[in-house]
C-alpha cells in the first residue's frame, strides 16, 4: 500500500494576492491579525513579518528571519503584481470589449443595407442596469 498524501495546511502561508492586499490596505491587514487570538499565536501577536505572513516568538527570530533566502525570496515573488480577472479571460482568449460588428437588413425593396451597430461593452452594461 502506498502513502497518502495531504497537503500542509499547518504550514501553508498566504497566497501572493492576499499578502499584496495586505500590503496595500491596513484594513485588510487587521481583519487577518484579528482573525486568530492573540494568546493562540507566537510571541502573543506582537512579531509578525507582513511579507511572508508568519509570526515568531521574539523580535531576535523576526530580524534573523528578514535576513534569510526564503524572506528574501518572497520579496521578490511580491514584487510582481498579481493578474487581475480582466487579465486572466484576456490569457484564455475571452474579449471584454466587443466593438462593433457589421449586420446586414434587407430593405423594402430587396436591396441588402449594411449597418454597423456598435456592441454592448461592460460598462455600458452597467450603466444600463444601474438606470433601470
Amino acid at each position: 500500500m502506498g502513502a497518502i498524501r495531504r497537503s500542509k495546511t499547518k504550514r501553508r502561508t498566504r497566497d501572493l494576492d492576499q499578502v499584496h492586499a495586505d500590503l496595500r490596505s491596513a484594513r485588510h491587514l487587521s481583519q487577518h491579525k484579528d482573525s486568530k487570538p492573540a494568546e493562540d499565536l507566537p510571541g502573543l501577536g506582537k512579531y509578525y513579518c507582513v511579507e511572508c505572513a508568519k509570526w515568531f516568538e521574539g523580535e531576535d527570530g523576526l530580524v534573523k528571519h528578514r535576513g534569510g533566502k526564503r524572506h528574501k525570496r518572497r520579496i521578490r515573488m511580491l514584487r510582481e503584481e498579481p493578474y487581475s480577472q480582466k487579465e486572466a479571460e484576456a490569457a484564455v482568449g475571452l474579449r471584454t470589449d466587443n466593438g462593433t460588428r457589421l449586420t446586414a437588413a434587407k430593405s423594402g425593396d430587396g436591396t441588402e443595407l449594411v449597418k454597423e451597430v456598435e456592441m454592448e461593452t461592460e460598462e455600458s452594461a452597467d450603466a444600463n442596469n444601474v438606470i433601470s
